[in-house]
């Protein structure tokens, strides 16, 4: 955001065509990057406002459930059963409900399964790669290993018993990672519905399979047979979302694109070997049965401490991890108006808590807290409690006080994932030859940064509840903008990503689809749901409308979707209708289109007001005349005596004293007429301007990558003093591939040298084009040795032959 207060310049644009052809064009390569986006958005109507709003007839769906789960660590699986409330406040009547079983993606036949594809570009990843001329096909061990994982054991939901509260079969239908549950009865608007299930499913694991979720085997462990940690997410079936925008959101899980949900109340009871430590959703409503005295009376301190206190310490969770119990414990977590549930269990949990103060009415006081094994060491117990506390700092002054009792962070196999109130984070020490353990920069910025991003998801979209498995931007997006304020909050000196130079690559990729594209269908994911709008935002807030306006906007989004569920049309209206600006060339290119930023400014024109006084323009001329370069055949002539004037010098005339630009009274005759016929103040305003006598210089600018941005400009004087000036976006309204600027100077403020976009805040591409005159940027080369061509041909088998086999040791 700039604001223009400088005497020093005066300002014209002059646009390449015409305005009234820009306006009336209708053939051509003209594009109108200032469309209005409401041409493309849906209507406004009774549950979603004009203005960005839930509308007076909004509504959104309620679901309760009761569950019992019981974790059988030797099989490896869980068992349970769930009764259901479903609640319709929408104004149709419902004949069918539709739930996810997320874990059925993992079945040999589900369309994920069957849509894998082999090779570079492979739907799982990279692990596989095609034969080409230099190597032969292949896949990795990693790959290897996940199939066998997928195929050791059955995997997907076994569902049984689906009964309403009167104990009467429901049919149900499965299709895919889908369940649809007929009901006895059509469920009107205002009525709700009961109905019951059992289920029972096969724990994958986690590290070989990347599910989300698992197991993950520590076999190293005192105990016989080694120790698991359990993180149970995506573990039940879970009711479809349905929405007045799609009616009943029945996509398959894919792997993608994430998760639709409605909010409700949990009553969920896990039982599990007794000397199991649970963390989950919600807060524990049987701590008396579960926790001995001294960790409840270690919860208490922990309430109000400046540092967090050790609920299980270090050398009890060692303790734990040698013997294992035949023995189980029940825990009971509570927890309401969320719109899922995941818990985490296992021996191996170190456990320490702080409260956390924030005031307010909605949750004065929280309790945060880290779960997680000895391999996580001081890395985990010096900064994931204090980083769940500053994440919460952060996103509420964006936001919303956090609406919830705890905020949690646990370690295992998930390198990242969120629910309410949980998240599961994994970097962790590595353990030494002389037992230490230490951490790398790179392992404490992905702990810090990953525990800032997961918590982050509490707000958006655990709390503003979008939809992941449509726009994966709405929450990681928006959500990666947020945790790169947290990260530059907590240590600027670290490199938090997610400035506009960092995505820069990407934005001229030609492998890249619009952010505005279905979660399933994106081609880099990462780019595009986090890094993109993440850096669109950024910019947006610090470029185009300014702290105070964004932040104003965006909060004012927050609090209206605050335990509801926003579309893309909601937030694009809302941050337009809040801040007041006309943001629709934003949306349209950065979120629904692939153009890229690359400005250029192509040439500087310094231009001299004509005064029409002859003796006065006469002699600019002779003088411009003059810094001209001589002609080489001239210069070369004259050092060779060759011109017939030096050598006949004895013959002149008049024009030997008098060149062309020699002044006549013709001329200032003229000049006399041409001021006698102007108006006083025409007459005023030319000798005020000659007297001034100020620079003129015309920019031109081309937009190479298509994305209009602003212009933001660094001016650079003769007298070494520089001068920032932004020129708004707007400019390329009418010619949205090339303008020219006039900027005017006083007489004593010439340009020596401008630089676009100096602080790299718009994404430009290319900034070798960003200075005029052109400058030398400096780069690096390094040197290397040419290795040589590998092949059977070159091996030294007379060599070979001669070594030893080597034994395991």
């Amino acid at each position: 955001m700039f604001n223009w207060t400088s005497k020093a310049l005066v300002l014209f644009t002059l646009t390449v065509a015409p305005a009234i052809a820009a306006i009336n064009q209708t053939k051509g390569d003209f594009e109108d990057k200032f469309r209005q986006l409401e041409e493309t958005l849906p209507t406004p109507n009774l549950y979603r406002n004009a203005a960005g709003e839930p509308g007076t007839g909004y509504w959104q769906q309620k679901v309760d459930y009761k569950i019992q789960a019981t974790l059988n660590e030797e099989q490896r699986t869980i068992t349970a059963s769930e009764a259901i409330v479903y609640q319709n406040n929408s104004p149709d009547t419902l004949r069918y409900l539709w739930l996810h079983l997320d874990q059925n993606r993992f079945r040999k036949d589900s369309i994920s399964e069957r849509s894998i594809t082999f090779g570079d570009n492979a739907t799982r990843g990279p692990g596989t790669r095609l034969a080409n001329d230099k190597k032969p096909a292949g896949m990795t061990l990693d790959y290897l290993r996940q199939q066998h994982s997928m195929t050791d054991r059955p995997l997907g939901f076994v569902v049984s018993n689906v009964k309403d509260n009167k104990g009467n079969e429901l049919k149900a239908t499965i299709v895919d990672t889908l369940m649809r549950v007929d009901l006895k009865e059509p469920l009107k608007p205002g009525e709700s519905v009961t109905f019951s299930l059992d289920f029972t499913f096969n724990i994958l694991e986690e590290n070989a399979v990347s599910a989300r979720s698992g197991f993950e085997h520590f076999p190293d462990d005192a105990r016989e047979g080694g120790n698991d940690i359990f993180l149970l997410a995506q573990w039940f079936p879970r009711l479809a979302a349905y929405t007045d925008y799609e009616a009943w959101h029945n996509k398959s899980f894919l792997g993608r694109g994430e998760f639709t949900l409605e909010f409700g109340d949990y009553e969920v009871a896990m039982t599990v070997p007794a000397d199991h430590i649970v963390s989950a959703t919600g807060e524990l409503a049987n701590p008396k049965k579960v926790l001995t005295k001294t960790q409840r009376q270690r919860l208490e301190k922990a309430k109000n401490t400046k540092r967090p206190v050790l609920i299980v310490t270090k050398e009890e969770a060692l303790e734990n991890e040698k013997e294992g119990s035949d023995e189980t414990k029940t825990w009971v977590f509570k927890a309401d108006n969320v719109r899922d549930f995941a818990w985490a269990s296992s021996r191996k949990f170190i456990w320490d808590a702080k409260g956390y103060h924030q005031g307010g009415n909605i949750q004065p006081s929280v309790m945060a807290m880290s779960f997680y094994p000895k391999e996580g060491g001081e890395l985990w117990s010096k900064y994931s409690t204090e980083a769940v506390i500053h994440t919460m700092e952060v996103y509420s002054r964006f936001s919303f006080d956090y609406p919830y009792p705890t905020a949690q962070s646990v370690n295992g196999p998930v390198g990242g994932m969120e629910y309410p109130m949980i998240t599961f984070n994994g970097p962790r020490t590595k353990l030494r030859d002389d037992g230490s353990r230490t951490y790398s920069l790179s392992e404490k910025r992905f702990l810090l940064g990953v525990i800032f991003h997961e918590i982050g998801h509490i707000y958006f979209p655990m709390t503003v509840n979008s939809d992941e498995r449509q726009w994966s931007w709405m929450d990681e997006g928006l959500n990666s903008f947020l945790d790169a304020i947290a990260g530059r909050e907590w240590d600027p000196t670290i490199p938090w990503g997610n400035e506009p130079s960092d995505i820069t690559d990407y934005m001229k990729s030609p492998v890249q689809v619009p952010i505005m594209t279905q979660s399933d269908s994106i081609l880099n994911f990462g780019p595009n749901a986090y890094h993109k709008p993440a850096t669109a935002l950024n910019i947006l807030r610090e470029t185009i409308l300014g702290r105070e306006l964004f932040d104003f906007a965006f909060k004012e989004y927050a609090r209206r979707w605050m335990f509801k569920r926003p579309t893309p049309a909601d937030f694009f209206r809302t941050m337009e209708e809040a801040s007041g600006i006309d943001l629709d060339w934003f949306w349209r290119g950065w979120f629904y289109s692939t153009d890229h930023v690359d400005i250029s400014i192509d040439k500087i024109e310094k231009l001299r007001l004509d005064t029409h006084d002859p003796d006065i323009d006469f002699s600019r001329e002779r003088d411009a005349e003059k810094d001209k370069p001589m002609s080489i055949s001239v210069e070369r002539n004259q050092k060779e005596g060759k011109t017939w004037v030096e050598r006949n010098q004895d013959v002149t005339d008049f024009y030997d004293n008098h060149d062309r630009y020699t002044v006549t009274n013709k001329q200032r005759n003229h000049y006399q007429s041409f001021l006698n016929k102007l108006e006083d103040w025409e007459r005023a305003t030319l000798e005020r301007a000659v007297k001034e006598d100020k620079n003129y210089y015309v920019m031109s600018f081309s937009n190479l990558g298509g994305l209009v941005m602003p212009i933001i400009l660094e001016i650079t004087y003769t007298d070494g003093e520089t001068e920032m000036l932004t020129l708004p976006a707007e400019i390329w309204r009418r010619s949205p591939k090339a303008v020219n600027k006039l900027i005017v100077t006083d007489k004593d403020k010439e340009i020596q040298s401008v630089v676009v976009d100096p602080r790299w805040q718009t994404a430009d591409v290319d900034i070798n084009n960003n200075h005029f005159p052109r400058k030398i940027l400096p780069s690096r080369i390094e040197t290397y040795k040419s290795k040589k061509k590998k092949g059977y041909e070159n091996r030294d088998i007379m060599f070979e032959s001669t070594l030893e086999l080597r034994n395991e040791d």
